[in-house]
C-alpha cells in the first residue's frame, strides 16, 4: 500500500496503478461503514483497477471549531485498516496541501442544500463540494463511494457531478449500523457509555414514525410528533433538526404524496448524530 501527502505525490502515485480509479473520500477514524465502501469500491475497481482512499478532515465544512477540534485522528489504526483492507492508495494530505493560504474559489451549491443539514449548519456543503471536487480532480477517478446515512450529502455531490458534468459516477452504499441499530459514524466514539447507551433512540423514534405512516397515519405534523415524543424522552439527547422533506428537492413536504424523507440531526452532548429513513406513500 502506497501512502501520500501531497498533491504531486498522489500524481505520480497514480501513474503507477491501473484503471478504473475508485475513490472512496473519508475523514479518518474509520468503522465497519467505511470498510463496506471500500469493498464494494474493490469490487467495482476489479482486478486492474485502483482504490483510493482519502483521509482528510476537513476544515472549511466544519460549522464548530469545537467540533473540529475534537473529531477522531486516530491515523495509524485507520492505515492498518486500509491496508489488511487491500487498499493500493491512501491520501492523507494535510489542510496546506489541499488550500492556498489565500484561496477565493468555493464550490456553492443553492437548492438542496438549504434545508436539514445545510440550514442547521451554514457553509457545511459548501466546503463538502469543494473539498470532494478538488479530490475528484486530483485522483483522476472514474468513480466514487458513498455512505447514504449522509443522504443529503450525497444529493448535493449528486447535484454537483451533474450541474459541472464532472465525469464521475457515484455510487451509493447503505448505511451500516451497530447490532442495536445506531448508524456508523466516527463521531460515536466522543459518546460517553450513558449517551452510546440511550444514542440508538433516534433510529427507534424514525422507525416509529416510519411504522406509523404505514398503519395510516399521514399527516406530517402527527408524524414528526411521534419521532419528537419519543427523542425528548430522553434527558440525554437535544434536537438540532427534524423534518420530513420531499426525497428529490429535499424541501419541506405539506403531505406526504410521493416518496419522503424523515430526517434528524441529534445532539449528545458536543456529538452531532444524523439519522433518516424513508416515507413512501
Amino acid at each position: 500500500m502506497t501512502v501520500v501527502t501531497q498533491a504531486d505525490e498522489l500524481t505520480a502515485a497514480l501513474a503507477e496503478h491501473g484503471r478504473p480509479r475508485v475513490l472512496v473520500p473519508t475523514m479518518g477514524a474509520l468503522h465497519d461503514g467505511h470498510l463496506a465502501l471500500i469493498r464494494r469500491a474493490k469490487d467495482l475497481a476489479g482486478t486492474n483497477g485502483t482504490v483510493v482512499v482519502s483521509i482528510f478532515v476537513n476544515p472549511i465544512q466544519f460549522d464548530r471549531p469545537a467540533d473540529l477540534a475534537g473529531y477522531p485522528r486516530p491515523l495509524a489504526a485507520d492505515l492498518a485498516a486500509c491496508e489488511a483492507a487491500g487498499v493500493a492508495l491512501v491520501f492523507v494530505p494535510e489542510a496546506g496541501a489541499m488550500y492556498f493560504p489565500d484561496r477565493s474559489v468555493t464550490v456553492t451549491e443553492s437548492q438542496l442544500s438549504r434545508t436539514l443539514c445545510g440550514a442547521s449548519r451554514p457553509g457545511h456543503f459548501d466546503g463538502v463540494c469543494t473539498v470532494v471536487l478538488k479530490l475528484f480532480l486530483l485522483c483522476g477517478c472514474e468513480m466514487a463511494v458513498f455512505g447514504e446515512k449522509d443522504f443529503q450529502q450525497l444529493a448535493v455531490i449528486r447535484r454537483m457531478v451533474r450541474d459541472l458534468n464532472v465525469p464521475v459516477t457515484l455510487i451509493a452504499q447503505p448505511t451500516v449500523r451497530e447490532a442495536d441499530g445506531l448508524a456508523m459514524s466516527s463521531r460515536n466514539v466522543r459518546l460517553s457509555a450513558a449517551q452510546r447507551a440511550d444514542a440508538p433512540r433516534l433510529r427507534q423514534a424514525l422507525l416509529a414514525a416510519q411504522a406509523g405512516f404505514q398503519a395510516g397515519t399521514h399527516t406530517p405534523a402527527e408524524l414528526l410528533a411521534t419521532a419528537r415524543q419519543a427523542i425528548e424522552a430522553s434527558a440525554l439527547a437535544r434536537i438540532d433538526y427534524l423534518s420530513l422533506v420531499d426525497a428529490d428537492s429535499l424541501e419541506t413536504v405539506p403531505h406526504v404524496v410521493r416518496p419522503a424523507v424523515l430526517a434528524a440531526a441529534v445532539f449528545y452532548g458536543e456529538v452531532r448524530l444524523i439519522d433518516h429513513v424513508g416515507i413512501a406513500p
